[in-house]
C-alpha cells in the first residue's frame, strides 16, 4: 500500500474550503476531523480515532469521507440551483455515486439526463440553449460535450470534473505526444473510465484493463503468445478506433481510473514494465524507449483513504462497517480491504442497520444485499472499525455511530464524544 505522497500533501495545503450543505455535516466528526488535522499538519499518523463509548469501542479511520472534488461539485450543484430559479437544470449523470447526495439534488428540481452507464433517462434532442447541463465529478467524454456545446449549452460553467481526474487527462496527453499507447486500469463502465478512455483516445491507441488477469492478456498479446486477432474479440468495447496491435502495444504508458486500488494499479504498472523490459531487452538508461514514466494518478483521498484502512486494520478489533453508495468504486475498494481480515458490512444508511440483531448489507462481488443475524459478537467491549468512501457524507457515518453506541445499554451518549474532541481542540 502506498504512503502519503508529498505531492498530494502540496496540492491538499492549497485547498479551498467549500459551501456544503450544512445537513451534510457532523458536528462529532468535524471536531475529530480537526484534532486530527492539528495533532498531525502533515498526515503522516494514519492510526484510527478511538471512540470509547465503554461497552463497545469505535476505531474511526484516519482519513474518510467526502474529498475535495465531492464537495466542488456539491458546492457548484446547489449554487447553480439557488441561482437560477426558473431554470430546468440537468445533471449529465450522478453527480457523484452516493444516494443521498444526488436525491437531494432531484428534490431541488435537478433532473439526470443519462443513467451511470450512460443510457438516455431524457433524450438529447428535448433539450434547449437556455437548460443548464451539470457535469458531474467524473467528467465526461468528448463526445458528448460536443452534443451539449452543439445544441447551445456551455459546459464550461457547470462543469465540476474533479481535478484529480483531469490530472489523469493531462497525464495521458502528455505520454500520446510522446507516441505512447495509453493502457488506462480502471472499470470499463464506470463514468470516469468512459471519460478518460474519451480523452486519452482522441491524441493517441488506446486500450482500458480492469483488472490483473486482464493485464496478463494483454501481456500475452504484447509478446505474441495470442493470436493478435484474438485481442479485438476478448478486449472488444475496451480499445480505441483503429487500434493495431501488433503496432500500437510497442510503447505504452499506463494510467488510471482514480479511485481503484493503489495496490493494483501499481503491480499492474510494474508487471506490464516487466513484460516490456522482457521483451525489448531493455535496461534502466533505456527503458524509457518503451514504458512511459506516468508515476501513480490516483488522487490524494483514495491514497489518503485507503492508506488509513490499512493503517486501521492492524487494530484487534471483531467487525468493521463500511458506508458509501454502492455503485461507489473508491468505496468498494475500501470493502475489499477490510474483508480480507475481518467480517465487513457494507452499507448506504444507518437504515440498514435493521436492529443489534440483524444489518443488511450489499454484497459488492455478486450485487445483492444480504440479511445477516447476529452480527455482533457478544465481546465486553465490542470493536468496531468504521470508514467511509469518499462521496459519503459525515453526517451518515455520525448516524452510524449514534445508532450502533445505542445498542449497548451504559454507552456513553454522542454528545459527550462530541464534547470530549470538542474541549480537546487546540
Amino acid at each position: 500500500m502506498v504512503n502519503a505522497n508529498p505531492q498530494f500533501l502540496f496540492i491538499f495545503a492549497g485547498m479551498k474550503q467549500f459551501d456544503v450543505p450544512v445537513f451534510y455535516r457532523s458536528a462529532l466528526i468535524s471536531a475529530i476531523k480537526k484534532r486530527r488535522k492539528e495533532m498531525d499538519k502533515l498526515k503522516k499518523d494514519f492510526t484510527p480515532t478511538l471512540l470509547n463509548f465503554g461497552p463497545v469501542h469505535i476505531y474511526l479511520a484516519r482519513h474518510f469521507g467526502f474529498c475535495y472534488g465531492v464537495e466542488n461539485a456539491i458546492e457548484i450543484a446547489f449554487k447553480t440551483v439557488e441561482e437560477n430559479p426558473g431554470k430546468r437544470i440537468f445533471l449529465l449523470s450522478e453527480m457523484i455515486h452516493n444516494p443521498q447526495v444526488n436525491a437531494d439534488l432531484v428534490k431541488h428540481g435537478v433532473q439526470f439526463l443519462q443513467d451511470t452507464y450512460g443510457k438516455e433517462l431524457i433524450p438529447f434532442n428535448s433539450l434547449t440553449s437556455d437548460d443548464i447541463v451539470l457535469i458531474p465529478a467524473f467528467g465526461t467524454t468528448l463526445s458528448i460535450e460536443q452534443r451539449l456545446n452543439d445544441i447551445g449549452i456551455p459546459t464550461e460553467k457547470y462543469n465540476t470534473t474533479c481535478p484529480f481526474v483531469e490530472k489523469v487527462w493531462n497525464r495521458s496527453a502528455a505520454i500520446a505526444k510522446k507516441d505512447y499507447t495509453i493502457i488506462i486500469h480502471g472499470k470499463p463502465s464506470h463514468e470516469e473510465t468512459r471519460a478518460t478512455f474519451s480523452h486519452a483516445a482522441s491524441g493517441a491507441p488506446a486500450v482500458v484493463v480492469k483488472d490483473m488477469a486482464q493485464a496478463v492478456r494483454l501481456a500475452g498479446y504484447i509478446t505474441g503468445v495470442l493470436n493478435a486477432d484474438d485481442f479485438y474479440e476478448e478486449f472488444k468495447g475496451q480499445y480505441s478506433a483503429g487500434f493495431d496491435v501488433l503496432k500500437h502495444l510497442q510503447r505504452i504508458g499506463v494510467v488510471n481510473q482514480t479511485t481503484m486500488l493503489a495496490s493494483d494499479t501499481q503491480a499492474i504498472a510494474d508487471y506490464l514494465k516487466q513484460v516490456m523490459i522482457d521483451k525489448h531487452q531493455l535496461t534502466k538508461e533505456s527503458l524509457a524507449e518503451r514504458f512511459a514514466d506516468t508515476r501513480d494518478t490516483l488522487c490524494y483521498a483514495t491514497n489518503d483513504n485507503q492508506t488509513s484502512v490499512s493503517a486501521m486494520l492492524s487494530t484487534d478489533a471483531h467487525l468493521a462497517f463500511v458506508v458509501g453508495g454502492y455503485n461507489s468504486s473508491n468505496t468498494s475498494h475500501l470493502v475489499e480491504l477490510c474483508e480480507e481480515q475481518l467480517p465487513t458490512y457494507y452499507i448506504n444508511s444507518p437504515e440498514k442497520i435493521v436492529s443489534d440483531q440483524e444489518i443488511l448489507h450489499y454484497n459488492s462481488h455478486t450485487g445483492q444485499e444480504l440479511l445477516t443475524n447476529n452480527y455482533l459478537p457478544e465481546k465486553d467491549p465490542v470493536k468496531i472499525l468504521i470508514t467511509s468512501g469518499a462521496s459519503c457524507p459525515d453526517a451518515l457515518v455520525e448516524q452510524v455511530i449514534e445508532k450502533v453506541a445505542g445498542f449497548f445499554p451504559g454507552a456513553a451518549p454522542i454528545e459527550k464524544m462530541v464534547q470530549l474532541f470538542s474541549d480537546a481542540e487546540g
